[in-house]
């Protein structure tokens, strides 16, 4: 074994012993895509355009709260975090001017997250391109380099962004994620991957607007990864790796036909124009779209609606100053003018489309321009300079690959990038029915993958019935995507590194009643999905420090954070943080210690956490002041879903895991090629919420166990140690069953299950399958 803290052997992780490592991990922190100075979640306007004199310091969270963030997270189980951050915190003031504040609090923050011993990677976010396209990610004057007027796209819908939206709270659930169909982020991302084949007149500073774009993230990438290196004590001690850009899209590159909707967009909502709609209105053209919206089914078409600039265009005027940013765009390349009509595809005089095809074949050579074209060529291009720019500083990191979502990842394997041994597949995957309506459907629910791939011969046969059939086809979906790394990157491992669940469902019930039994069902499955799936690991989206009840994750109408304030924590463990005894399979009872200067958590009050217990809901004069009827039922927030035992440390290889909520049992199998050391023995995350330690039965097929609550590193967890035999071994530990919400199951009729089926029954009941 190399002396790595976390490294890379036959499609496993493996720690310096040896052992198989499971990355159990979520997204830190939602509060990383928009600026601290000022405080400007999505549904504020104010000085929104002033976007070169924003800062991003005291993000994801300030510090001094720190502790009590990743404490709070250790005891919820994780070991991983993928560490949020987006391009505009480096660079917002301009090209090559970098934000060395928020990079020295970044360093702070990875600091205090190395001392509870997480495992830590990387994420350059994005969301459609930018805050200023309806999302996240890149700064504001990339827009203006690639010629377009920002403060333009509300009239002319280059895109539907929140804080100019009319009425922001009534913003269209999920409506941000049609941005990537829409003027602005289309071109963006066709200018980011393929400007130098489809824009060739777009030169700015000698080079190539592509070139441009790309040359100032890798360097704000490089800026970052620098000065980790030099920090000297977070480099593989923490960080491990760096994941390739988030949610990637291909823009427009590969349309076949611009004037109609491909087969392929089964993303459908609001005002739906096609790309060359899109195009016209962008440039000032009045144009009646189709309007869809999203059903139990999928999208349905609503009606027609007329989207009319008068005149006003997504472009830049001809005689703006664009000095501030010290770039000098080429005299071929005019401001005021549509860049597509500058290169032939549409003729503005007339406006004729002139080359419907224009992106779904390469300009100069003719060669069919598809999705596996971009993939192969664009996208890995891409990535191998993303790969090869962080390695040039942090030499021995492991590079995470993450191509556009749920899609097919490129075919390389058998080929030097897919040999690299550092290499991990990192896809993502969404329920999208109950993500689209917010609402968790216990009776069916459809295989979106196999039908993305082309499964059924009719998608109708994709549809799953009941929850056994959800539950397994969200696990087959996951298998699938693992098994396509395999096939089409090579033997790797594959970390879904974003999946959740909208908490908001129902309209808000659950806030204002504190059942958050649906909550609970949608988390419970999605996790059955991913232990099932053979994954080696998996970051759950979403921790928000700044979630609450009336706008969620305060950004684009989005719940999905597993923590909010207006909400209360799992109940911790009655065992004190003070000697106390093990158990064992020996029956011996042994001491348990607890480190002398454990840190700040969520059990007392402290300088850390002191903010969030003066604003519990119940106390909270903020609360009570925005309205009452969302916060006067605080609930668990589905934690007794994903506060769940899993693998630590496998003295072996993992064969299969999951956790059964309804019978609160953990069931593990695996293939140990050795009896484990000693030192080294299989280590188990085993809550204490679902196993009290007198309270849990432990089954294993050979060997000897102990449960204790002892922590080497800051927190105190509850661990079970398992020194087996060789060969396939067992194991098997069975809890505490609970009521949703967390009330003890004695005396209870049935526990979380029955109570879910029995809700669900009369609908089963009344399903007939011809």
């Amino acid at each position: 074994m190399t002396g790595f803290r976390l490294t890379i052997e036959n499609g496993s992780f493996r720690d310096v012993h040896g052992r198989q490592i499971t990355l159990r991990g979520i997204n830190v922190a939602g509060d990383a895509k928009y600026p601290s100075k000022p405080d400007q979640p999505s549904h504020v306007d104010e000085n929104f355009f002033d976007g070169d004199n924003v800062k991003f310091t005291g993000r994801p969270f300030p510090k001094e709260e720190a502790h009590l963030h990743f404490s709070r997270l250790r005891r919820f189980g994780y070991n991983t975090i993928r560490y949020v951050f987006t391009w505009e915190a480096i660079e917002a003031a301009g090209p090559g001017i970098y934000d060395e504040e928020w990079i020295q609090h970044t360093i702070d923050v990875l600091r205090v997250a190395k001392s509870y011993g997480f495992y830590i990677f990387m994420d350059p976010h994005q969301d459609v391109w930018s805050r200023f396209s309806g999302g996240s990610g890149a700064p504001m004057w990339t827009l203006y380099a690639a010629g377009l007027n920002p403060q333009s796209f509300a009239a002319t819908e280059a895109a539907i962004v929140h804080n100019v939206y009319p009425e922001p709270q009534n913003f269209p659930k999920m409506i941000w994620s049609t941005n990537y169909f829409r003027l602005a982020a289309a071109t963006m991302f066709t200018l980011f991957f393929a400007g130098r084949d489809f824009a060739p007149k777009c030169i700015i500073d000698g080079v190539n607007i592509q070139d441009y774009l790309q040359h100032h993230f890798f360097k704000a990438c490089a800026h970052l990864a620098q000065r980790i290196h030099e920090a000297g004590d977070i480099e593989n001690d923490v960080v491990f790796g760096w994941e390739s850009l988030n949610e990637p899209n291909k823009g427009m590159i590969g349309y076949e036909d611009i004037s109609v909707i491909p087969k392929e967009q089964n993303l459908k909502k609001g005002t739906c124009p096609t790309i060359w709609q899109t195009i016209l209105t962008g440039s000032g053209r009045a144009v009646e779209v189709d309007t869809w919206d999203m059903g139990g089914m999928g999208p349905y078409k609503v009606g027609r609606a007329l989207i009319d600039p008068d005149g006003e265009q997504a472009w830049l005027p001809a005689d703006y100053d664009e000095s501030r940013y010290g770039y000098k765009r080429d005299p071929g390349w005019k401001l005021g003018q549509c860049i597509w009509a500058q290169h032939g595809v549409w003729d503005p005089a007339t406006d004729s489309l002139l080359k419907k095809d224009y992106f779904g074949k390469h300009p100069k050579t003719g060669e069919h321009v598809d999705y596996a074209y971009y993939s192969g060529r664009y996208f890995m291009d891409f990535f191998r300079k993303y790969r090869d720019t962080i390695r040039a500083i942090h030499h021995n990191a492991i590079i995470l690959l993450q191509g556009p979502t749920m899609e097919l990842p490129p075919k390389i394997i058998g080929t030097p990038d897919g040999d690299d041994p550092l290499l991990v597949y990192a896809p993502h995957w969404y329920d999208g029915i109950t993500l689209m309506t917010k609402k968790w459907n216990r009776v069916w629910n459809v295989d979106v993958i196999g039908i993305l791939r082309g499964k059924y011969w009719n998608p109708a046969f994709g549809i799953k019935i009941g929850e056994t059939a959800i539950r397994n086809c969200f696990k087959n979906q996951h298998a699938t995507m693992r098994q396509e790394g395999l096939d089409y990157i090579g033997n790797h491992p594959c970390v879904m590194t974003e999946f959740g669940i909208p908490y908001d469902m129902d309209d808000k019930n659950a806030y204002m009643t504190g059942d958050y039994s649906s909550q609970s069902a949608a988390m419970d499955a999605n996790h059955y999905g991913v232990e099932g799936a053979g994954l080696e690991g998996y970051t759950l989206w979403l921790y928000m420090t700044k979630n609450d009840h009336e706008r969620g994750d305060q950004w684009n109408g989005e719940d999905l954070s597993i923590f909010s304030p207006d909400d209360k924590l799992l109940p911790q463990s009655p065992v004190p943080k003070s000697q106390s005894p093990s158990r064992s399979s020996s029956g011996v009872e042994t001491p348990t210690t607890v480190k002398d200067d454990f840190l700040d958590d969520d059990s007392s009050v402290t300088p850390a956490n002191i903010k969030r217990t003066l604003t519990n809901p119940s106390i909270s004069s903020e609360s009570t002041q925005r309205q009452p009827e969302l916060t006067n039922s605080p609930g668990y927030r589905a934690a007794e879903a994903y506060v769940r035992p899993a693998p630590i440390a496998t003295a072996g290889t993992v064969k299969k895991y999951g956790f059964d909520l309804r019978s609160c049992q953990f069931n593990m199998t695996i293939q140990a090629p050795e009896a484990a050391k000693p030192d080294t023995p299989t280590v188990v995350f085993l809550p204490d919420y679902h196993f009290p330690k007198d309270a849990c039965q432990v089954e294993v097929s050979s060997g000897k166990w102990e449960i204790r609550s002892d922590e080497e590193e800051t927190t105190l967890l509850q661990k079970l140690r398992w020194w087996h035999g060789e060969g396939e071994q067992v194991l098997r530990v069975t809890g505490v069953v609970k009521q949703v919400n967390g009330a003890s199951g004695e005396g209870v009729d049935g526990g979380y299950y029955d109570q879910v089926f029995n809700q669900a029954k009369g609908f089963l009941d009344a399903c007939v399958v011809m």
